[in-house]
């Protein structure tokens, strides 16, 4: 057995195994707060940092229905660094990303009408919403022209606006006329290469495979009483696996973004189903 491995089911054992875990003191909005513990128990703190967790593992924490590969917003937005940047409402990133979200998004009613990127206008791959939106991978021999002030490569991702898609009735008031049109592309992911060493150029092939295609990855489950009882193991993928996921409609885009945040808060979440049927090892 790898010892690395080894290491981290005897830190199992040792430290999780039986546990419930103990969020007392943290932030009860934040939902990552029982991954947080977890990561504690095997002497880490909470961090950003996009490497795998553990000595070449990547931790993921089970959720209620659906796990995240990483919070990896787009390289690119039109509100910012494009040729329509001027269009958005605001002086600061902050305001032309309300603007965006009051253009593109909806308003929530258990949020006092709080306008997000987030749920129904969120765009999913290769099929249009009642927004206009829809997520685009860039194949082969492809042609799309770009607002921003990078080129459009192979494999990267594309969230895409056509005016004549959009079903919202009273559309023409809220689109800017110069955004009235078709193939529009409004945020654009860098697939597989990133543009410079900073980090907003970073790749998503760079930022997957730092997490997931080194040793792999692992998670702890819990019993029907919530105590932690096994640890289990799931082997390494890369960008190309990871895109033939989001193909066919496994990986999605689950956008957060609203208003009053600067955050894009930009989750790629698959079901824990799916996750589960990864595991290639479980110990208790």
């Amino acid at each position: 057995m790898d010892p690395n491995k080894e290491m981290l089911i005897n830190f199992f054992r040792a430290y999780v195994k039986g546990q419930v875990p103990d969020v007392t003191g943290r932030n009860e909005r934040h939902d990552g707060k029982e991954g947080n513990w977890l990561e504690e128990q095997f002497g880490k703190s909470p961090d950003a940092d996009n490497h795998a967790d553990f000595y070449g593992y990547e931790l993921k924490n089970e959720t209620t229905s659906k796990t995240s590969f990483g919070d990896w917003s787009a390289n690119r937005y039109i509100y910012k660094k494009s040729c329509y940047s001027h269009l958005f409402d605001g002086k600061t990133p902050t305001q032309r990303q309300d603007s965006f979200c009051r253009i593109f998004g909806a308003p929530n009613p258990d949020k006092n009408n709080r306008y997000s990127w987030s749920g129904r206008p969120v765009p999913k791959i290769n099929k249009y919403n009642s927004f206009g939106q829809i997520l685009k991978i860039v194949e082969p021999n492809e042609s799309w022209g770009t607002p921003f002030d990078t080129p459009i490569r192979e494999f990267d991702i594309l969230a895409v606006y056509s005016f004549s898609k959009d079903m919202r009735e009273n559309k023409d008031f809220i689109i800017p006329k110069p955004l009235q049109q078709e193939n529009l592309i409004i945020a654009h992911w860098f697939g597989l290469e990133s543009l410079s060493i900073k980090r907003g150029d970073k790749c998503l092939k760079q930022k997957l495979e730092d997490k997931f295609n080194d040793m792999g990855w692992f998670t702890c489950k819990t019993d029907l009483n919530g105590k932690y009882d096994r640890i289990c193991f799931g082997a390494p993928f890369n960008y190309n696996s990871w895109l033939e996921l989001i193909r066919r409609g496994i990986v999605f885009f689950d956008s957060g973004m609203h208003e009053g945040n600067i955050r894009p808060y930009s989750q790629w979440r698959a079901s824990n189903q799916f996750w589960d049927s990864l595991i290639i090892e479980t110990y208790k």
